[in-house]
This record gives structure tokens, sequence and C-alpha cells, in this order.
């Protein structure tokens, strides 16, 4: 029997997300008033910081079983800013503390500063309806 292999891995995941953050980031610095797109871009962040966040014991496992552990420790504190950036984004954007956002989003911006994302993407807009999502949970 082959190994299955899976398109759409967690590691993946994160690449794509990485990239529609720094996107929303930028846009989100254009921004000059609050409108509902503004409230789409800090939602969007949170909200993919927090699945990334989520995503990182599912990337070490594999490292884990083989007894990587000072890889998979390495791993985690990497990522470990992930998921305490997404709570104190979620918790700005719901109050509408329009500094902290801007703040979180530059914190963001400089950790996720090695990551390209060329001019021909095709990542859309996938922070269009967030807010929505955000308020939902």
């Amino acid at each position: 029997m082959s190994r299955v292999i899976n398109p759409d891995s967690t590691g993946k995941q994160r690449t794509q997300f990485s990239k529609a953050i720094i996107l929303s980031v930028r846009e989100l610095a254009r921004q000059k008033d609050v409108t509902d797109q503004t409230r789409d871009l800090a939602a969007f962040i949170a909200i993919a910081l927090q699945i990334i966040a989520d995503g990182i014991d599912v990337s070490v496992t594999a490292w884990e079983k083989r007894d990587y552990w000072v890889k998979a420790d390495k791993f985690r504190m990497e990522w470990a800013w992930a998921g305490q950036i997404a709570e104190k984004m979620r918790a700005s954007v719901l109050s509408e503390d329009w500094a902290s956002v801007a703040t979180l989003s530059a914190q963001v911006a400089q950790k996720l500063a090695k990551v390209q994302v060329s001019e021909n993407h095709r990542l859309g807009k996938p922070w269009v309806g967030a807010y929505k999502e955000l308020n939902a949970k």
C-alpha cells in the first residue's frame, strides 16, 4: 500500500494564511476611517492567527513521533505568539479599540516580515465577511 499524501496539510494552510494576513495588514494600514472593511480586515487577522495557532500541535505531532523533541519545542516557541496576538486582536476588534488593533497589526507584520506575497497573487479578498464570523463565535 502506498503513502497517503494530504495536499492540504497544516503547513500549506499556515503558509496561505500567513500570506493572506500580510495582505490584510497592508490593506488595514491603508484605511483612513473605520468602515465595514476595516472591521473585516482586523477580524480576519484575528481568525487567521487563531487557525494558525490551532494547527501548530498538528504540525509538531510527526516530529514528536520520531523523537525530535527539540525541533518540536523550537517550532512551538517560534509560533507561540500567534495564539496570544489572536486573542488580543479578537478582544480589540470586538471592543472597537482601534489603537490597539493598529499596534497588534504592526506586531503581526513584524513577525511575518519574511513572508513574501507576489503582485500577481490569487488570494483575492479573504477578509470579506470576517467580522460577522468573529461575532458569531
